[in-house]
């Protein structure tokens, strides 16, 4: 019976192997998503050009001179449109590279609001001090309250506390009109630096100067007050908050505000603050609804997370993202049952596929002993064509190590260490090598011996791994 169940998992070993080896070499199976080869041709656009060049080392600037040299017209608006959702995916190098370009073309005049774009782009690409050198450059009636706080913002996102607060003093002095924006940067700053004792006496200097503190404001304030332990500071800015005609109450506060109570074991006040929130949210806003969750999660509160998360599921069109957060807070409050239906619903979604999704429920079933599911939904993962990776098969080895199952730990690290081709920054836990060396050392196993030696190989230069490391060189 022993014999049989070892050939089976060494059948189950080589099946696993010959499956990750198909994988690496055929990596466009790892999407779930299904296309039937058949695109409607798009027309050919300036963004559809630039969009797809993600790598930020590749210069957009070619693309556009070849477009105008087709003789392509290039619209100062469709520039602008294109250098806007650049931005917002954070592709800031290419921002600037269209901005750069647009300035030197004779046909383009650039008003403060795009020099204020390239300031602040120039300090997220090149840091504060090529920002502050362009701002030197402008004429001094483009140098007005939209520049001053692109460079403003540049100090306070390098955390240059000196300058942030000089700089803001000249804007003071130049009589330049102040927005709450500047001031929720120097408050950011603060924050960032964790000075959460500084942040309220910013907001009385807003309005001592005559400038209404905007909903962003009093969130920075509230945060100040809660990250403090002052549940009474934190609920007076919130009363007053409340008070004001012109400020915005939104979801986004009152959770700020819920997690605080979590915090300060007020249960519930939080319950109160949340219920509040859910209100607010709008029925399509799965953000809105991630928190939510997450705070009921943070209280073990099973009945409102599986609520919340099947209203999210039937309200939403969820992502990636959406069903990751679900996932996690469900397993946190112990539901694994209920995590593996939410993981079938992923799984016919239309999704692509994402291996952090189901790998939720895999670290779930580690964390909870349940080794041999774990492997069992890894291997079903693989058998399906989806690679997984190498730290979830460590894991579990790492699991039956504990359990005593040495020979089950090693064919898991052997498929660990078969899929650290294509995630080759990785490496096992320094602990697990060496218990692992020991057990196959015992064993004398010729067929290990290589096994090893691979460990042996990856640890040469860590100067962390255990002497014990040395006795490969019994094996080979």
């Amino acid at each position: 019976m022993m014999k049989m169940k070892l050939l089976n998992r060494g059948l189950q070993l080589r099946k696993a192997l010959i499956s990750i080896k198909f994988l690496l070499e055929n990596p466009r199976l790892y999407c779930t998503s299904s296309s039937n080869g058949q695109q409607k041709k798009q027309k050919e656009t300036l963004y559809l050009k630039i969009s797809p060049l993600g790598n930020p080392k590749i210069d957009v600037t070619p693309v556009l001179e070849k477009w105008v040299e087709e003789g392509r017209k290039v619209r100062f608006a469709e520039l602008k449109r294109i250098v806007h959702d650049l931005r917002k995916r954070s592709r800031f190098s290419h921002s600037l590279q269209i901005l750069e370009w647009m300035n030197k073309q004779a046909t383009f005049t650039f008003s403060p609001i795009e020099h204020a774009m390239m300031i602040d782009l120039i300090g997220k690409v090149h840091g504060y001090i090529s920002a502050e050198s362009y701002f030197d450059s402008l004429s001094e009636q483009d140098k007005i309250d939209k520049t001053y706080g692109a460079l403003l913002h540049c100090y306070v996102r390098q955390r240059q506390i000196e300058k942030s607060l000089s700089h803001l003093q000249v804007m003071k002095d130049k009589g330049l009109t102040l927005s709450p924006v500047a001031y929720n940067d120097i408050m950011s700053l603060y924050t960032n630096l964790g000075h959460y004792e500084k942040v309220p006496d910013v907001l009385t200097e807003m309005k001592q100067g005559g400038v209404s503190p905007d909903s962003l404001s009093y969130r920075i304030c509230i945060n100040s007050y809660g990250q403090r332990s002052d549940i009474a500071g934190m609920e007076k800015i919130l009363k007053e908050m409340e008070n004001q005609p012109d400020s915005v109450m939104d979801w986004s506060t009152y959770t700020l505000v819920a997690n605080f109570y979590i915090k300060a074991h007020l249960e519930d006040k939080a319950s109160d603050f949340l219920s509040r929130a859910e209100e607010m949210i709008d029925k399509k806003d799965t953000i809105g609804y991630n928190h939510l969750i997450s705070l009921h999660a943070n209280m073990r509160n099973k009945a409102q997370v599986l609520r919340l998360c099947n209203l999210e599921k039937n309200t939403c069109r969820c992502v990636n993202r959406d069903y990751i957060n679900m996932l996690k807070c469900i397993v946190k409050i112990g539901e694994l049952e209920e995590a593996k239906e939410v993981l079938k619903e992923w799984e016919l979604s239309g999704n692509c596929y994402d291996f952090r999704v189901p790998k939720v429920l895999i670290d779930g079933y580690t964390e909870k002993g349940m080794y041999e599911t774990a492997e069992e939904m890894l291997e079903d993962l693989m058998e399906k064509g989806k690679a997984p990776i190498p730290d979830s098969w460590s894991k579990v080895a790492e699991g039956y190590l504990d359990m005593g199952e040495m020979e089950k730990a090693v064919e898991c690290m052997k498929i660990a260490l078969t899929l650290r081709e294509k995630d080759t920054a990785w490496k096992p836990k320094t602990s697990v090598i060496t218990r692992l060396i020991e057990f196959v050392d015992s064993e004398e196993s010729k067929e290990d011996a290589n096994f090893v030696g691979t460990l042996r190989t990856l640890f040469r230069d860590d100067s962390k791994t255990d002497n014990s490391l040395l006795t490969v060189d019994n094996l080979q």
